[in-house]
């Protein structure tokens, strides 16, 4: 929407127009700031200007304007005077027009309470002679206090406002957070919920009223009057679980919608479905647009990370959207990019997510060893954290772990009151599968899986701790020693868990011909996210030069010196009763990796012995699978 609130010198457009911004969240612009230099020196010498002055101008604010209303909108203050200046202007449809006028008697006043100004009081007189009276629009009087005026323009606003630009389906935590986040940016949008008697009624309508501060935010609790609400090619958000809810909201859906349309999904769908989804939708000419979505809710609500794949020309039409709503990076450069065809977005995301699997549970194992291994409290382990923060291990996931670490209820701890129970969704579970069906070896963050899996059952891990005697028994060692230590194997764990997450995207990229840019990942990874971090802002740089982390000479050094720092971490922990699993599986990892010669020739030999799997020969890797009758070898030498 572009408001653009006319009149001549003194009628107040800058204070209605910045009232206006504040209230809108639309951008304001003054036309005075975009007069070039020759304009201003005249206009400082008290000459009039001319129309062949002013054309230049107005054809500079023409562009703008059509600029401002693809990115969401913006309010234009512009004496705009005469009605060939206001056709120059009109380079959009719709603009919203607001006309200021007063009696000359109070304009003068105005312009003499001005201070620091190129416009002096006596072109008051030249401007109110080339004013012409427009017959459109809303007039208001300048008498009325500029409160009063703005609040008259929304009203009038509400009543005649143009079509939604985007809709929002679903009306959870992260559903309303990103409409209001659009609303605050500027971009006109309608929210709707589902209708369930007695149990979900009126739901988008009672979220718009208690938000009535974003005049920009329209509710809606029938389907039909929803898509009519928006401006075509419609642009609807589906914000809505998983799974058959998903196809059941498409198919409502269907009916009424017009070829050219586009549907986003931001939920956390397999990337499966939406490789699915992407063909049924565009064999019905429906643009799809499958986008990840991270930062939870105070991520939607203040700048989210974004990872859209699918349509092309979906994107093209949402990328400005988009832009204005996701968090920035540390060039402040939108946290938004196009992921790649079909699912991609939704597979990264689905990664990203078992990434954040890991990171979390590595923490989990590094807070443990701190407060049973080193017996330090709560604030001191959170000192300790903030204090690696410090050091090049700052994370938006290890800054909330401190926060929690000191966080009381009453006169105590509140983690010390959270029962034991992780729970999870479908995405770990999805990335595990989806390592397996394309050969990428996923160990330590299948066991953070795993180990929220464990924790699952409180009852009987409890009945098994008194039966075994399981006590966790501190260390006898050097606690400065230790805590460098424990340091270090933080450090690479976190390295390998990016490592498999970026190693697992390769494959499924080369595979899919999905052509993914890892440095693009990892910059919108950078803010916004929950995987958040300094090593995510280094990956930026790293993947330029290679998609493989393990391979990148930066890293090459700090891999081979933190090695003995994980293993003697992983080794003392187990020999004190500590379950380290993603610790020990990304040692593990790391090993299996960077061996030579490994034990795999064995599981060859045993494979082709029972099963006549066949094998290939060191001497002679790249010839003819072999096979060994294992039997008749054994019988000979038994003679």
């Amino acid at each position: 929407m572009i408001c653009i609130v006319t009149g001549v010198s003194g009628s107040g457009k800058t204070t209605i127009g910045t009232l206006l911004s504040q209230k809108s969240f639309l951008p304001f612009f003054d036309a005075d700031d975009f007069h070039p230099s020759s304009n201003v020196e005249k206009m400082s010498q008290g000459i009039p200007l001319t129309d062949k002055d002013r054309m230049p101008w107005l054809n500079h604010l023409a562009e703008k304007i059509q600029d401002w209303e693809k990115s969401g909108g913006a309010i234009l203050a512009c004496s705009a005077l005469k009605e060939s200046y206001r056709s120059i202007l009109q380079y959009v449809p719709d603009i919203f027009w607001i006309h200021l006028q007063g009696e000359r008697l109070l304009l003068e006043e105005r312009l003499k309470n001005r201070k620091n100004h190129y416009m002096p009081p006596g072109l008051l007189t030249s401007q109110l002679d080339t004013w012409e009276q427009p017959a459109y629009g809303l007039h208001l009087d300048i008498k009325n206090t500029p409160e009063v005026i703005v609040q008259e323009i929304l009203e009038h606003i509400l009543d005649e406002r143009p079509k939604s630009h985007i809709g929002v389906i679903g009306m959870g935590v992260m559903g309303k957070s990103l409409a209001l986040n659009m609303a605050e940016n500027g971009i006109p949008v309608a929210v709707y919920n589902r209708h369930v008697p007695g149990k979900e009624e009126n739901i988008a309508t009672d979220f718009v009223a208690k938000n009535n501060q974003f005049p920009l935010l329209q509710g809606y609790d029938s389907l039909e009057s929803f898509v009519n609400s928006l401006a075509s090619p419609r642009k609807i958000l589906l914000m809505i679980p998983a799974g058959s809810a998903i196809d059941q909201q498409i198919e409502q859906l269907l009916p009424q919608l017009k070829k050219g349309d586009v549907l986003i999904d931001g939920g956390n769908s397999f990337f499966e479905d939406s490789n699915r989804r992407s063909k049924y939708l565009s064999e019905r000419g429906i643009h799809f647009l499958p986008m990840g979505v991270s930062g939870g809710e105070e991520g939607a609500r203040k700048g989210p990370s974004l990872m859209p794949s699918g349509s092309p020309a979906a994107y093209d039409l949402l990328s400005p959207y988009l832009e204005k709503i996701a968090a920035n990076d540390k060039k402040g450069i939108a946290c938004v990019t196009y992921v790649g065809p079909e699912g991609a977005g939704h597979f990264i995301k689905m990664v990203h997510n078992s990434i954040e699997y890991g990171e979390m549970q590595v923490i989990a194992e590094t807070v443990h060893l701190l407060r049973h291994g080193l017996k330090l409290s709560l604030p001191e382990s959170a000192k300790v954290l903030r204090n690696w923060m410090g050091g090049g291990l700052k994370s938006y996931l290890l800054e909330i772990t401190a926060d929690i670490l000191e966080i009381k209820e009453n006169q105590d701890f509140l983690l010390d009151k959270i029962l034991d129970q992780a729970e999870q969704k479908g995405t770990g579970g999805w990335s595990i599968q989806t390592a397996l069906n394309f050969n990428s070896p996923y160990s330590s963050l299948f066991e953070a899986v795993s180990a929220r899996q464990l924790s699952a059952n409180k009852k009987d891990r409890t009945a098994l701790s008194s039966i075994y005697n399981h006590r966790f028994r501190a260390f006898a060692e050097d606690k400065v020693l230790v805590l460098e230590h424990l340091k270090n194997s933080f450090a690479l764990a976190r390295i390998i868990n990016h490592e498999t997450g970026f190693n697992l995207m390769q494959r499924v990229s080369d595979s899919m011909n999905w052509n993914l840019n890892f440095s693009e990942i990892a910059r919108i990874w950078t803010n916004g996210c929950i995987i958040r971090s300094t090593l995510m802002e280094d990956l930026v740089e790293l993947f330029k030069s290679g998609p493989s982390i393990f391979h990148n000479n930066n890293l090459k050094g700090k891999i081979k010196e933190w090695k003995p720092d994980l293993a003697y971490i992983v080794g003392m922990g187990l020999q004190h009763d500590f379950a380290l699993p993603v610790m020990s599986a990304s040692l593990n990892y790391l090993l299996g990796r960077i061996t030579d010669d490994s034990s795999a020739n064995l599981i060859q030999a045993q494979r082709d012995y029972f099963g006549a799997h066949t094998y290939l020969r060191i001497d002679d890797p790249d010839s003819i699978p072999r096979h060994t009758d294992w039997i008749a070898l054994k019988q000979k030498h038994s003679k």
